[in-house]
């Protein structure tokens, strides 16, 4: 199995490592990373399949001491079984494989829902990590489904994808769209229709003209006339303040551009993950742990929260680029810090503590007085995945 083989190879690190006295038990942050992970996702696979019942519920985060359950619809909703396919191929632990079969069969009528740019997270994560790892029949089509589904917000005047249906924008198109992109790349990849290409890189290209400033901090929300396409307004709606940098918006950004060039090799977009990156890692708000505050600006610094959930997906972003810019070893290395922070005391949780979440201290919606300082799914997802990535350029290194 997969994650058997990963295991056996960070064995054969460890043993290398080993021969030499100054760099033995090199690895050993990392065994004790998915090993506390595994115990976690069984015991939070456990509790949630009691809490919810026959209802189709994921946990999302701690809310009022209890660990907060929503439905399908919600845009966190796949996180839960991409981290146990994560975990599956982490540890070669069957029995997180068929939970996380389980809770990814449970988002199946997803597949038709309009309603949510986040689709892209609810299905790649959950349905395109089961196809990567342990496929059935059926898999790839749901996955096609959802691309059809996800396309029916792209607007052509506009050259980009409708994020929300609430609130005051007329358009509103937020930097974590950028995300939802794979799975449009990977739907023209396997069925040759370039549609889906098409709209994942124009709705790259309008992103890229109109969310960033010319340091490369991120706006959250930009929002476009529908009829003629001009951008109405600029701001946020998650970070400070209209004109500060939200922590995990710089993450969403640095992230879908390495992974826009990684389908497409545009060197426009490398150049930009690469200018994001350069703003992250040379921030000086950046706390000497690399965990970012909730917002780079944020006026309380440095008693504002950390968001741990920046972190991972700045951490499993800036390892692949690692691997496709010259360079690279720079992104690898502060990526291995992040990992190493997040694997501390400091922010993984002990084994049977933390509601089964793996990692603590994320921020989800400070201005809306929800998710602060709390475990989030979506951070143990990132993690997760960096390890893996982690570990796949450890082995081949070795």
């Amino acid at each position: 199995m997969m994650g058997k083989k990963i295991v056996f190879l960070l064995s054969a690190a460890l043993l290398l490592s080993a021969c030499n006295t100054t760099s033995k038990n090199k690895y050993a942050w990392v065994e004790q990373a998915i090993e506390t992970a595994g115990y976690q996702l069984k015991m939070m696979a456990s509790q949630v399949d009691e809490l919810r019942g026959d209802s189709a519920l994921f946990p999302r985060s701690i809310c009022n001491g209890k660990v907060r359950l929503e439905n399908p619809k919600d845009w966190t909703s796949g996180f839960f079984p991409g981290t146990l396919w994560y975990g599956y191929e982490l540890t070669g632990d069957t029995t997180l494989q068929k939970e996380a079969r389980k809770y990814t069969n449970l988002l199946k009528p997803i597949q038709f829902y309009t309603g949510n740019h986040d689709v892209g997270f609810m299905m790649y994560c959950s349905y395109g990590n089961a196809l990567r790892l342990n496929a059935e029949a059926g898999d790839d089509t749901i996955l096609v489904n959802t691309a059809k589904s996800l396309i029916t917000r792209y607007n052509p005047t506009v050259k980009a994808i409708r994020s929300w249906d609430f609130g005051k924008w007329s358009y509103p198109v937020i930097i974590d769209n950028m995300m939802n992109l794979e799975l449009l790349f990977w739907a023209s990849e396997y069925t040759n229709d370039t549609i889906y290409k098409n709209v994942a890189i124009a709705h790259a290209n309008t992103t890229l003209k109109n969310h960033f400033r010319p340091d490369m901090s991120s706006y959250h929300v930009v929002s476009y006339n529908p009829q003629n396409g001009e951008v109405e307004s600029k701001g946020t709606f998650q970070g400070y303040s209209d004109a500060s940098a939200w922590a995990r918006g710089q993450a969403w950004g640095l992230y879908g551009y390495v992974m826009s060039y990684r389908f497409t090799k545009n060197p426009a977009y490398l150049d930009s993950a690469k200018a994001i990156a350069n703003y992250i890692m040379n921030h000086p708000n950046m706390p000497s742990d690399l965990i970012p505050y909730w917002d780079y600006n944020a006026p309380n610094i440095p008693d504002a929260p950390r968001d741990a959930s920046a972190a991972a997906v700045t951490a499993s972003a800036l390892l692949e680029l690692s691997k496709l810019a010259s360079q690279g070893e720079i992104y690898f290395n502060y990526a291995e810090k992040i990992l190493k922070s997040l694997s501390s005391d400091a922010y993984l949780a002990k084994k049977g503590e933390n509601d089964g979440f793996i990692l603590m201290h994320s921020v989800g919606h400070l201005p809306g007085n929800s998710e602060i300082d709390t475990p989030l799914i979506y951070a143990d997802y990132y993690y997760l995945e960096a390890i893996k990535r982690y570990l796949d350029i450890v082995n081949h290194k070795s």
